[in-house]
């Protein structure tokens, strides 16, 4: 008795805190953005409190509540400046925006690094928020020195940008999140620079919507290449349940991608991909009723089995934005999932209480549960889509 009256007030709490009111009504989108923001604020202090000042947010593990962190050079150091930056921008706290400077000033570095395909991730998820929400010139020299070092990554034989060096496995891998790194690309070539820069973007997602998708628009994670022909030698997976499956992440990366793509080039197949993407997303029936994705589309033991949260913040974030460029039943479906992601990512379910988590927002993440390495833990990146979500249904959609 006691057991069933414990999961009922659970249940009750997780759906008032989701934005259902005791009185059953629904919480406005309006007040849990503000909510959000503010509970964000305080535990991005304690974040800041726990991470030491050389070194970035990595994830926390709950279990021996450990804090990791990282050097700048992992692949995700620009999400906690850029979490910041978003947090600065709805609160106007200037606190966290000298946390943000502060951590920008240990990134700059990296404007130089090409051992991977990340500098998007890094550099424009940090500075470009910075420059935009700014307007300070500063930082526009770092945004363009990242992107000369990222094309230096471009294989003009494949035409493609080579995600990882090669190894036994991987002869010339390509990755679906590469398509995220484009942004930087493309954002530099609308902006002053050489049209270079768009046209390596351009061939990159032209070559990955050719090579990674199959026929259901669901998305190969990794695309292994012969760099000097650009023949696909296989296709295969590292964080996803399988070669075969559809990884969820990846999917989302797959959806903002192609929506990002159209926002910079307004080429219509991009469009239309995106579309396509959104369906296999929105139609798929391992998806539960709360829209948060289980980590892999196909993978084994659903509905036993983690989910993650990193990746219903990236596809909400996208269908947001794909809302942006269509109209009538398109645009109410894809608002209408985003909202149902973001308010179930707003509830205790997956929202840490203040104080916890060791700082972050999201807890359930999965990072790449194949290597067994960030397990049902937060993610830097989770909370920086979730929180690019709220600023953009609160600017588009309110």
């Amino acid at each position: 008795m006691k057991k069933l009256l414990f999961t009922v007030c659970f249940l009750v709490t997780a759906v008032i805190a989701g934005g259902q009111m005791a009185n059953g009504e629904k919480e406005s989108m309006e007040s849990l953005i503000d909510k959000q923001f503010k509970l964000a604020q305080k535990q991005y202090q304690l974040l800041a409190k726990n991470t030491p000042v050389n070194r970035m947010p990595k994830t926390y593990y709950p279990a021996s509540k450990k804090t990791e962190s990282s050097d700048t050079q992992w692949w995700c150091s620009g999400f906690y400046p850029g979490s910041l930056l978003y947090i600065y921008e709805y609160t106007k706290d200037s606190a966290t925006f000298n946390e943000a400077k502060k951590r920008l000033a240990i990134l700059e570095k990296e404007k130089h690094y090409t051992g991977n395909h990340d500098l998007g991730f890094m550099m424009f998820c940090s500075f470009g928020n910075a420059y935009r929400i700014t307007k300070n010139s500063n930082y526009k020299p770092t945004i363009d020195t990242a992107a000369a070092s990222l094309i230096t990554r471009y294989r003009p034989g494949a035409k493609v940008i080579q995600s990882w060096n090669s190894s036994k496995k991987w002869k010339g891998p390509v990755i679906i999140d590469n398509l995220m790194n484009l942004e930087l690309l493309l954002w530099v070539a609308a902006n002053g620079g050489d049209d270079k820069y768009r046209k390596i973007a351009v061939e990159h997602a032209d070559a990955t919507m050719k090579n990674h998708f199959r026929k259901d628009y669901s998305s190969y994670h990794v695309v292994d290449y012969d760099m000097n022909t650009g023949k696909v030698l296989k296709k295969g997976t590292s964080q996803g349940a399988a070669d075969s499956s559809a990884w969820s992440r990846g999917q989302g990366w797959a959806l903002y991608g192609y929506t990002m793509m159209y926002r910079f080039t307004k080429n219509k197949q991009y469009l239309d991909f995106a579309k396509n993407i959104a369906k296999f997303i929105l139609n798929n029936p391992a998806m539960p009723d709360d829209q948060v994705p289980y980590w892999d589309f196909n993978a084994p033991g659903i509905p036993n089995t983690y989910k993650d949260a990193s990746a219903a913040a990236v596809i909400a974030s996208a269908f947001l934005e794909l809302g942006q460029y269509t109209q009538g039943k398109d645009r109410a479906l894809y608002v209408k999932h985003a909202e149902q992601m973001l308010r179930s990512l707003s509830s205790s379910t997956y929202t840490a209480k203040e104080g916890d988590n060791g700082g972050f927002l999201l807890m359930h993440s999965t990072g790449a549960l194949p290597l067994k390495s960030e397990v049902d833990v937060p993610l830097s990146y989770a909370d920086y889509y979730y929180l690019e979500a709220l600023l953009r249904y609160k600017n588009w959609y309110l």
